[in-house]
């Protein structure tokens, strides 16, 4: 009997059966980013996280993150902090520029974010995390969505609390990174956390979970273990963004699409300048691709010279020079 696709929905948006997320990622998901990220088959991406405070002050970086475009939806609007005015207010901020849905962050575990309450610091106080969304909640039309972890450490996991009571006050899906705010990216995610809220029968909303997929075969594994509603993907994109096509591929067929080729690969860093330069400028454009290139190229022998080169040169046409260089020298590059 063959299986009917199943939807996912978060409010009016509908995503496809068993959705791939970008997550969001501070000094990453930027437009051109996520750009490239759709191209390859993401199907809902975030910004980078914003500052509810930045946004009540008008501070610039903060205002150009709430930069969206049509190509790039369904689009949503991450933003944190511990302040129940702030947020409310910086929610109003967000609608104003017509993102598909705004996302709390409850999980970055960086301890300048933690250290003002906001962020993971808010799973040491879940009647605050209640509050604080239902701030945001109430000051949109738009659907609110959260990303979180497991708990503040081993011993205060409290993952099943906390998603019950969002969904109470209105939220209408959870994201989950499986670990806790101690671990911080180290160690192995453990998604049996994020299975047993799935499993709880009180719980309707979609659930998402994000940690360690780094692989179709990852991918497939946890989708079929876990029975969650989809999964984000976050540091596995970087620099990588064919992962998306990959997993639906193997998720489909059993089979793995063949690896990006040198042509490939240049592709999208030439793609990832051309639009940073026009987003950023060109000059600030140029410096902030260079932490990218080593992404795009790893695991290429003899490479050093012409990374040396990328991250130093200042002038888009000897960037896009050297990127066809790249591109001569090692057209027939066999990946292992």
């Amino acid at each position: 009997m063959e299986k009917i696709n199943k939807m996912v929905k978060i409010g009016n948006i509908i995503l496809p059966d068993f959705p791939l997320l970008l997550a969001p990622m501070e000094d990453v998901s930027d437009p051109p980013f996520r750009r490239l990220c759709k191209a390859h088959g993401a199907d809902l991406m975030y910004s980078e996280f914003i500052s509810s405070e930045g946004l009540i002050r008008d501070a610039v970086k903060s205002r150009q993150k709430l930069d969206i475009f049509d190509y790039e939806r369904p689009v949503g609007i991450q933003i944190f902090g511990g302040d129940e005015e702030a947020m409310a207010l910086s929610a109003k901020i967000v609608e104003a520029v017509n993102p598909d849905l705004v996302d709390i962050n409850f999980g970055c575990p960086v301890k300048k974010v933690v250290c003002k309450g906001a962020g993971a610091g808010v799973l040491k106080d879940v009647d605050l995390m209640v509050r604080l969304t239902k701030a945001v909640i109430r000051s949109t039309h738009l659907p609110v969505t959260v990303k979180t972890r497991l708990g503040w450490d081993e011993n205060s996991i409290n993952i099943d609390e906390v998603a019950e009571r969002l969904q109470d006050i209105g939220v209408q899906a959870l994201t989950v990174h499986a670990r806790t705010r101690a671990q911080m990216y180290k160690g192995h995610s453990d998604w049996t956390h994020i299975e047993r809220v799935k499993n709880n029968p009180r719980i309707t909303m979609p659930i998402f979970g994000n940690g360690d997929i780094d692989s179709p075969e990852k991918a497939l594994e946890y989708k079929n273990r876990f029975g969650l509603d989809g999964m984000m993907i976050g540091r596995a994109a970087i620099g990588y963004p064919w992962i998306f096509n990959e997993i639906k591929h193997y998720f489909k067929t059993g089979t793995h699409l063949p690896a990006p080729t040198i042509i490939d690969r240049v592709e999208a860093a030439r793609n990832h300048l051309t639009w940073s330069m026009e987003w950023k400028g060109e000059r600030l454009g140029i410096v902030e691709m260079r932490r990218h290139y080593t992404n795009y190229f790893k695991g290429i022998r003899g490479f050093k010279e012409y990374k040396q080169r990328l991250v130093t040169t200042d002038e888009p046409q000897g960037l896009f020079d050297i990127l066809k260089e790249i591109d001569e020298v090692y057209f027939d590059y066999q990946f292992v």
